[in-house]
């Protein structure tokens, strides 16, 4: 009975919710936010930390030089992730560029990890029948767990670059 009454205090006022959610391990929805001493609620800049005295109550930042830095310092992680994924991918077509150059349609997943290959960055994938069918861009392959055979190059590949074009944009 004790507990159910400490959490019904819990639940009155900002403070007893994020006491109750920090109990529960859930980061409340304005974790930046404090309280001064008469009660009042102050923001803090979710970038360098400082107060926000002025402005809207759910304010996030103090000023616009640290909302940027904010938002590119999270966009940055993406980019440096798309860039990894580029690279890899890349060096596996790469890898098979050179298989299909040397007249090869088949070899063994280790000497190909070995030369730098990563088997798990396709893309695209397909079931086929009793086999799985990978893609990297333009060369189709079937992997097994020891080795990836039927390495072809897609030769009528047609891809519509000017899709997203105005139609004063596009050359003709």
């Amino acid at each position: 009975k004790l507990f159910f009454q400490k959490k019904k205090n819990l639940l009155h006022g900002y403070c007893g919710m994020a006491a109750l959610l920090a109990t529960l391990c859930v980061k409340p929805k304005y974790a930046h936010m404090d309280n001064d001493n008469y009660g009042r609620r102050i923001t803090r800049c979710l970038e360098c930390g400082d107060r926000i005295l002025y402005g809207r109550t759910d304010k996030k930042f103090c000023c616009e030089s640290c909302r940027q830095k904010h938002f590119y310092s999270t966009a940055k992680e993406t980019r440096i992730f798309k860039r990894k994924v580029l690279a890899i991918l890349s060096r596996n077509h790469e890898i098979f560029e050179n298989l299909i150059r040397e007249g090869k349609d088949s070899a063994d997943l280790m000497e190909l990890v070995l030369i730098g290959f990563v088997p798990w960055v396709i893309t695209s994938y397909r079931r086929s029948g009793k086999h799985d069918e990978y893609n990297c861009f333009n060369i189709k392959y079937i992997m097994t767990r020891t080795r990836i055979y039927s390495i072809v190059k897609i030769r009528n590949l047609s891809v519509n670059l000017q899709a997203g074009m105005n139609t004063e944009d596009k050359q003709y």
